[in-house]
């Protein structure tokens, strides 16, 4: 029980890395744009490369969890997680950069893919909604967290200024990948000493054999299903990317102070919008959320996009809030629309992470010779796409959802017979 107890808090930990190091490349965009001297296109391929990972290795991920067990998976992603740290941190240029964030998305894939089924085996099966839940708003505060720390290191405001003690970098903000780096040993550490517990994997959850994944993918709606999430990440990693360079280049919003604190918000916002997402889907059908959500969302990026100042600084985070339910809505929706192959499935999905990677660069591409305000006109023909899953989309099983007419009636009645 101990041990059970010590691995479901080690993987919040692991969660918590995972996004505080992944959601980090928002803020920092502008930043590194402006050392490095780069064009728009060429920032773009930062996150791509990142992104890229995700649409390579998550299946292969998969396969290796079953073959090599969890820890070993952990271990090897821990390991390309501090290579990209370090060799970034000793060798800040582009192109490093570029290498670097792709050997560390690499990592991320594979944690990804081992930390639900290790979370279902530890914390059991009747914990596991539970336990994912608290994983999701560990993986949105760090997030908001995140940052918040790189706006805290920048007030230091300068070049010659040392973070936690480490020696002084230039750029400044170079000395974040030295934390990425101690906290990724620490990581390999604490798994290598810690006894991880043998994962059985479900159906729901193998990588699935290839003739399984010829079948899926002539499938029409299992590939509408993939562009979705693929639409989803790209949507959400569009505005989370570019937000500060756009807040920077049309209302002169500072990147290190004003504009990291928008990409927080964003974040921040996500979570609450996740708390809020729990209670309408006991009430109200998912693809009627789903709707909701993609129409709100398009509102608030108009707004972001076309409103002053002000309204800027607040519409780009309400989009976080609006789109916060997106991912976990096409993805229920897809799996509940297939009666088998699950895994394979989840597969083919999780490759859709790769919208990541493609949608920022296209803004980036855009942008550098229509603007960046013209380029993240994009997000609105994703958006669209998502607007209309809610409409095709054809579960074989519905969300439940709690009638509240039903539940009030006998209340009803009972004070009635009581007068």
């Amino acid at each position: 029980m101990a041990n059970r107890t010590l691995v479901v808090c080690y993987i919040l930990i692991v969660w918590f890395a995972i996004s505080f190091v992944t959601n980090i490349i928002g803020p920092l965009m502008p930043v590194i744009i402006r050392d490095f001297g780069l064009s728009l296109t060429l920032a773009g391929f930062l996150p791509f490369s990142f992104f890229l990972a995700y649409g390579v290795v998550s299946i292969p991920a998969g396969i290796m969890v079953e073959t090599v067990g969890p820890k070993t998976t952990l271990v090897t992603a821990f390991c390309l997680n501090l290579t990209g740290a370090l060799l970034f941190a000793l060798l800040p240029s582009y192109a490093v950069a570029v290498g670097a964030l792709f050997v560390i998305g690499v990592g991320m894939a594979m944690l990804q893919v081992v930390i639900n089924p290790l979370m279902r085996t530890a914390g059991g099966e009747a914990n596991f909604a539970f336990f994912s839940v608290m994983g999701q708003l560990v993986f949105g505060l760090a997030s908001f967290v995140s940052p918040l720390v790189f706006a805290a290191m920048m007030a230091r405001g300068t070049r010659n200024a040392s973070l936690f003690g480490l020696p002084a970098t230039d750029p400044a903000w170079i000395a974040l990948y030295w934390v990425f780096g101690a906290i990724f040993a620490v990581l390999i550490v604490g798994t290598i000493a810690m006894r991880v517990p043998h994962i059985v994997l479900k159906a729901d959850e193998r990588a699935g054999n290839a003739l399984a994944y010829r079948q899926l993918i002539a499938d029409r709606k299992v590939r509408f299903f993939f562009l979705a999430i693929a639409a989803y990440v790209g949507t959400e990693q569009s505005l989370a990317n570019w937000m500060s360079q756009f807040l920077a280049t049309y209302h002169g919003v500072a990147p290190e102070t004003e504009g990291a604190r928008a990409v927080a918000m964003f974040w921040g916002w996500m979570v609450i919008g996740c708390a809020l997402g729990l209670v309408l889907l006991k009430l109200i059908d998912s693809k009627i959320v789903l709707r909701i959500a993609a129409i709100a969302a398009i509102a608030c990026v108009a707004a972001a996009l076309f409103g002053g100042r002000s309204a800027s600084l607040i519409a780009f985070p309400a989009a976080g809030l609006c789109i916060s339910v997106m991912f976990s809505i096409i993805f229920a929706l897809a799996l509940n629309s297939v009666s088998r192959d699950h895994g394979a499935f989840s597969g083919i999905l999780c490759t859709g992470i790769l919208g990541g990677a493609i949608a920022p660069l296209l803004v980036g591409i855009v942008g550098e010779w229509m603007g960046l305000r013209a380029a993240l006109l994009i997000v609105f023909a994703l958006l669209g796409f998502i607007l209309s899953v809610s409409f095709w989309a054809d579960p074989l099983t519905r969300n439940q959802t709690i009638d509240l007419r039903k539940r009030l009636r006998p209340a009803v009645a009972a004070e009635g017979d009581s007068q």
